[in-house]
């Protein structure tokens, strides 16, 4: 289904330009995470663009994101010896601020707010052409990211691993790729077709032949971040933009002159000292210790509201200033519906407060008036009202009932908790705090630096903080008393730590027990450190069999000698690195022998700068930790095939992470390996925690797996962590993840008592079918509460076709429940897909004032999407008819 505008105007008026923008920027809203038609906008009537007499034959738009870039950018525009100017994007406004040239270039950009996609497409309408390099718009907002798939009719899908050889199509429909210099050597990645008319102009010489680039009509789009040079050469990417340019318009040789902008005047541009690189987020090591840190280090930037200052706010700053408080209303809005929903025992009851109401009614005002004060160059106030805005609600957030719906709610319970309890009796304690929390899973830290937290018989020692008692089996008992789940957090290729050498009185370089008894385990750094410079702990060869073997027998032990409920993998990786700067990691003795072997090359005598091998001792060192993954997961399912196995992965681009920790576990989750990837999304505010958890949550790449973004409390406002836990709950995910419980607060402990004390509801990993259903419940509550006090919008027949349809795919999830089969999953399966799709229609009306709300609501049914795919992996595959009978 798709949502068509057209209108005819002989004369349009600013008034009526303005209208349709804002009804198209409203539609953005109502645009779901997953794929959503939308057509274009009627192209004004008797408006030509008036491009041929200009000396410019291309606009190149330059941005916040590809500033760094821009002395590469321009080399090869001058190579190219094309007539070019200048198009600054946060000036854009309308299709008139792309200026008269016949072809725009996009050159890695990859966030457009919903003006800018607008003012694109009523330009190209208007007979414009486009070129696109890199992840085009992957970053926008997901309406934005649509628009634009529509526009250029391909997107960005995923980085190639490894630098391929490019192949143009010299067939009759793409002749333009006959001219020399387009083949060759490039780091880039695969370029998705998006709709029939899009077609292949080059390959990448790699498994599958993937398209490289990209056209349609009207686009061309380049499958690498054209202007870096670790992309590709100059001459590469000068002849590929002179190509691209001719399919449009002819082309001469253009003098060097100095760039303008398009409108005429000159180009302010402080261009970098050394060459731009790729708009890849540099990862310097860590501090000592704190592994964790890092994440911040790769959250976006966070959003421009230090109070009182009177630095500037760009218009693009503006927009996401407005659109995060508008989403912190919607994330109020919904936790306070499902208030009213899960706690009204009549149909008008409310739950809210009068104090609520009028902060709810002022922050939709500060909302209103941020744009005029930025316009008006009143930062100060600009700031202060946004953040005004943002405590009235985070005063207000629903705190006095029950909001939580059927979900995994999780924390750590880390080994500094661990000792201070000093007994079983001080660890029901913490247990007891845990369940009155509605906390259902707990990953208790159970091998830390090398040491289990209980007696072993397959490690050297059991930690030396612990004295005359089994933690884990205390644990075990404690947690199956309060109908918790428990499971074993364990480090794995991480063995050894600095911090906790000095809290037992042991010299600051002891490696740890297991490197300490056996020295050929260690792994070390280029230089020889065992200690990767800044970070503390020493690592275990993944490539040795031995520690393998190892691993896989602690694991055993710990799974067999305990009723544990699940086993998570933490520290499985290398250390951080930086290849850039020299600093890598991975030199054990038999990782070495092996490459060796299989190359060979000793990894010690080659670097970055010999790409080829580089890429080889990359891949080598990732295979170690995928294989062993896998032979991990291999041995559970066989032996302890109702374990669940977790792992705490980083959040980093597929590309830095394997580049920089070797950790690639989109594989992992896409082979089914683990039933849960926990990315430590940790952020000191919302803005951020949604921008680090959004990619991985949209992912197709993650097969049946669920996904648990995790929430740091260390340094955290109780007020944040309440907004993070909300944008989690109005995500399509199945819960959330809390690190640790030595932050657990006194206040966030008897908030969440409040709030999500029911340990009676199922749990998504263990009852995905029940769950399922669960959820639906808890949606069809709010749509209730809504239409019993005439809020839903809906009337008539399409009120009565949406009751019939809600009651039907209420019927096939309960079934579905109480019986899992294939059959009836294909029936459940059937009727979300048939309610997915009429659910947009039925809820416009409603998503024009509540277009959060809206998005919400197909989120969550998206997470049931996910859940019955889970449930068929793992209840009707894996067990079969032992669990089926318990779901």
């Amino acid at each position: 289904m798709s949502i068509k505008l057209s209108f005819t105007a002989s004369q349009s008026s600013p008034r009526a330009n303005n209208c349709l923008k804002n009804i198209r920027i409203k539609l953005f809203c109502l645009l779901p995470l997953t794929s959503y038609l939308v057509s274009s906008v009627s192209p004004l009537v008797g408006q030509k663009p008036a491009i041929a007499q200009e000396k410019s034959v291309l606009g190149v738009v330059r941005s916040q994101e590809n500033a760094t870039q821009w002395q590469g950018i321009t080399e090869r525009l001058q190579a190219a010896k094309v007539a070019y100017c200048v198009i600054n994007l946060e000036n854009v406004r309308n299709a008139t601020d792309f200026s008269n040239p016949p072809v725009v270039f996009l050159p890695n950009i990859a966030t457009l707010s919903p003006t800018q996609a607008i003012a694109l497409e009523e330009w190209i309408s208007r007979g414009g052409k486009v070129i696109a390099s890199g992840p085009v718009g992957n970053t926008s907002q997901p309406g934005v990211r649509q628009l634009l798939r529509s526009l250029l009719g391909a997107y960005w899908g995923f980085e190639m691993n490894q630098p391929s050889q490019v192949q143009p199509l010299r067939i009759n429909t793409q002749s333009w790729v006959r001219q020399p210099g387009l083949a060759g050597t490039i780091r880039g990645g695969v370029v998705i077709p998006a709709n029939l008319t899009s077609k292949p102009a080059a390959i990448w010489q790699s498994k599958d032949t993937p398209p490289a680039v990209v056209t349609t009509e009207r686009s061309t789009v380049l499958g690498w971040q054209w202007g870096t040079d670790n992309a590709a050469p100059v001459a590469m990417d000068s002849a590929w933009l002179r190509a691209a340019v001719s399919r449009y318009v002819p082309l001469s040789d253009a003098p060097t002159t100095t760039p303008k902008n398009c409108n005429g005047s000159a180009v302010a541009v402080s261009s970098p000292s050394k060459p731009a690189t790729p708009t890849r987020v540099a990862i310097a090591p860590p501090p000592a210790n704190r592994e964790e840190e890092a994440i911040e280090r790769i959250a976006p930037r966070g959003l421009p509201t230090a109070p009182n200052s009177n630095n500037p706010i760009s218009s693009i700053e503006a927009i996401a200033l407005q659109q995060e408080l508008q989403n912190l209303i919607g994330r109020f809005e919904s936790a306070q519906l499902a208030a009213n929903a899960r706690n009204s025992t009549k149909a008008n009851t409310r739950v809210e407060s009068e104090a609520a109401a009028t902060a709810l009614a002022d922050a939709k005002a500060i909302a209103k008036i941020l744009p005029q004060l930025v316009k008006q160059g009143d930062y100060v106030a600009a700031r202060n009202q946004w953040l005004k805005a943002q405590q009235m609600l985070w005063q207000n957030y629903p705190s006095e009932h029950p909001l939580a719906q059927p979900e995994i709610r999780a924390m750590w319970l880390d080994r500094g908790s661990i000792v201070r309890a000093g007994s079983e009796q001080g660890l029901a304690k913490i247990f007891d705090q845990l369940a009155a929390a509605g906390i259902n899973t707990v990953f208790f830290e159970t091998v830390n630096a090398g040491y289990p937290i209980y007696p072993s018989t397959v490690a050297p020692q059991q930690n030396p903080l612990i004295q005359g008692w089994d933690p884990l089996a205390s644990a075990v008992k404690l947690a199956k008393a309060r109908d918790m789940e428990l499971h074993a957090w364990v480090w794995v290729f991480a063995a050894g730590n600095q911090r906790h050498n000095t809290i037992i009185n042991l010299p600051v370089e002891y490696p740890g027990p297991l490197i300490a008894a056996n020295p050929d385990w260690a792994s070390y750094d280029n230089r020889g450190n065992i200690f990767p410079p800044g970070q503390g702990k020493p690592f275990l060869d993944p490539a040795n069999p031995e520690v393998r073997q190892y691993l896989l027998r602690l694991f055993e032990e710990i799974v067999s000698r305990y009723q544990v409920d699940g086993l998570q993998l933490d520290y499985i990786r290398y250390p951080f690195q930086d290849p850039g700067a020299e600093r890598t990691y991975g030199y054990g003795k038999v990782a070495r022998q092996k490459f060796q072997q299989l190359t060979g090359a000793d990894p010690l005598q080659i670097s970055p700068r010999q790409p080829d091998l580089w890429q080889k001792w990359t891949q080598f060192r990732t295979q170690q930790v995928d294989s062993f993954v896998a032979e991990v997961s291999q041995y559970l399912r066989r032996k302890h095939p109702q374990i669940i196995l977790s792992a705490a992965v980083f959040p980093l681009s597929e590309h830095e992470r394997i580049q920089k920790l070797q950790q690639h576990w989109e594989v992992w989750a896409s082979r089914g390996d683990v039933d849960v990837i926990v990315p430590m999304t940790y952020a000191l505010d919302t803005y951020r925690f949604g921008r680090l958890a959004q990619p991985w949550i949209t992912s197709n790449k993650l097969g049946s797996t669920l996904v648990l973004p995790g929430i740091r409390l260390l340094d955290l406002p109780v007020p944040a962590a309440v907004d993070q836990i909300q944008l989690a709950r109005d995500l399509p995910v199945s819960g959330y993840s809390l690190f640790a419980v030595e932050n657990l607060s006194d206040e966030l402990q008897t908030l969440f008592k409040r709030t999500q004390g029911d340990l009676q509801a199922p749990v998504p990993y263990r009852q995905p079918f029940h769950t399922a259903a669960a959820r639906y419940n808890s949606l069809q509550q709010e749509w209730n509460f809504l239409a019993a006090n005439n809020q839903l919008r809906l009337r008539g027949r399409s009120l009565s076709l949406f009751n019939i349809q809600v009651t039907d795919l209420e019927n096939a999830l309960k079934q579905l429940a109480a019986d899992p089969s294939l059959h009836r999953l294909s029936i459940a399966r059937a009727a979300l897909t048939h309610f997915q799709l009429q659910f947009r229609s039925w809820m416009r009306p409603y998503a024009l004032e509540n277009p959060y709300q809206a998005k919400v609501w197909e989120n969550r049914l998206a997470t049931i999407e996910r859940l019955l795919s889970y449930g068929e992996t793992v209840v009707l595959k894996r067990y079969a008819a032992p669990v089926a009978n318990k779901e």
